[in-house]
């Protein structure tokens, strides 16, 4: 039976989406870096610096959310254009930035594009490509966005160490009209677009969850767990949370359709993601600080040794795609898991003593694993909806996407902000908190395993 193949043009919009939502993890994984540098510029302490994340990550969690409705009522191409034009206004603030909170505005506006393209990609993907090679532009998807949080912070060492922090927003406008060209080019609508309405209130309570959920979590290893900062948003986050559950269950035409968490699978495929989502964050965190502030080497240095691991979870990703589509998921999806395991175990067994060779060598091995079974997993999930609930799907996907990047970041933070508090100097405290969370991150790849093997079985 013949059937269609991958056009050019849908292959050039997904590069296009994909190369903005590169930019976005690309920007925030390269500024902390520069951390220091801004506290000492602006005259501003960590906890404020560290706004410049939180923000970004909150105004992009906010959005995703939305992006089915979006999608049912607006012209893809329209949204990328709302999207890339958002971006480059931030960007352009936060290069030319004269106060804090001007980069501040440019890192929110910047959120607000990367909400709305983040998810647009994989619709793409996952209306215009052939069921049997979806699992390969998957990859190739996840492949242009999956290795931002690697790359990042060896960008960032370099232009920080050659230049200002400033250009790093320069060096991105070239990629950013690129993707602009390409979109104008490629992209097409298929799907018919409807009247979509939004209630406002779920939109409400969209923003107080992730509002306090992810402020709580930025909170953690700066403030008492029994503050406002701290316990009060996460308590607030959580019952704005319980209100849109029952909201979107009342509502016939709600926001997300949160039905869909009643299909087994497709939770536990979701919460294998989260894990995923949560190491890969937590390792961009943890592993140049423990070579800066323990092997007490350079950013650069911190950057390069981190390269080749993004490199090789980058490669993995469309080829561990394509073994998806022609093998089914079992292999890929539990091969994945198996490999990080081996990764984060040999990060935590060793913690005490690991050089920068044994740091690139373990953190190649874990990336390998998140390359083969990021895209896939969430392929997986998907598949196992009802094709017209895709982009609900997606949209609770790439949620989770977000809060996972905030909690894997803020949660390493807080439990090396915890071996600092308690040690006699800066590097054992970092030692302590890094091997900790070695552990911490173990366990959750172990519970992703679990999980993978329980649906590949099921399957």
């Amino acid at each position: 039976m013949y059937e269609k193949k991958i056009t050019p043009k849908v292959v050039g919009a997904i590069v296009a989406t994909g190369l903005m939502s590169f930019c976005g993890v690309m920007v925030e994984t390269a500024m902390n870096i520069t951390f220091p540098t801004l506290m000492h510029e602006f005259k501003i302490a960590t906890n404020t610096v560290q706004w410049m994340t939180t923000l970004y990550l909150l105004v992009v969690a906010a959005m995703v959310p939305l992006s089915a409705t979006l999608k049912r009522r607006f012209k893809t191409r329209s949204l990328f254009l709302v999207a890339i034009s958002l971006f480059i206004v931030g960007v352009v603030l936060d290069g030319a930035a004269p106060a804090f909170w001007v980069l501040l505005l440019g890192r929110g506006v910047q959120g607000l594009g990367t909400g709305i393209a983040l998810p647009l990609m994989f619709n793409i993907i996952l209306e215009q490509v052939p069921p049997s090679q979806t699992g390969m532009m998957m990859g190739v998807g996840t492949m242009i966005t999956g290795v931002a949080p690697a790359l990042g912070p060896t960008f960032g060492g370099l232009v920080v160490s050659a230049l200002s922090w400033r250009y790093i927003f320069v060096f991105l406008l070239p990629v950013l009209l690129i993707a602009l060209i390409l979109g104008l080019v490629c992209i097409e609508q298929h799907s018919r677009l409807v009247a979509a309405k939004t209630d406002p209130l779920s939109v409400i309570l969209i923003i107080l969850t992730f509002g306090g959920l992810i402020y709580g979590i930025s909170n953690w290893g700066s403030q008492p767990l029994f503050s406002w900062s701290v316990a009060g948003a996460l308590v607030l986050g959580c019952f704005a949370l319980l209100g849109f559950v029952q909201r979107s269950l009342r509502l016939q035409t709600p926001i997300i359709n949160l039905r869909l968490l009643s299909n087994q699978t497709f939770v536990e495929s979701l919460l294998a993601f989260l894990c995923v989502q949560i190491g890969a964050l937590g390792m961009s965190f943890l592993l140049p600080n423990y070579i800066q502030l323990v092997n007490h080497s350079s950013a650069l240095v911190a950057g390069l040794v981190v390269l080749p691991g993004a490199a090789i979870g980058a490669v993995a990703g469309p080829l561990s795609g394509r073994w998806y589509d022609q093998r089914g998921a079992k292999a890929p999806l539990r091969s994945s898991a198996i490999i990080a395991l081996m990764g984060t175990l040999g990060l935590w067994v060793w913690g005490n003593h690991l050089d920068d060779v044994a740091i690139l060598v373990l953190y190649l091995l874990f990336m390998l694993g998140r390359g083969l079974g990021y895209g896939n997993i969430m392929t997986f999930g998907l598949n196992q909806l009802p094709e017209a609930t895709y982009p609900d799907g997606n949209a609770i996907f790439n949620t989770v996407q977000q809060f996972g990047a905030a909690l894997g970041v803020d949660l390493a933070a807080a439990i090396v902000a915890a071996g600092q508090a308690q040690a006699t100097s800066r590097v054992a405290g970092t030692l302590t908190g890094s091997v900790n969370s070695f552990a911490v991150l173990t366990v959750l790849t172990a519970i992703e395993l679990g999980l993978l093997w329980r649906v590949t079985k099921r399957s």
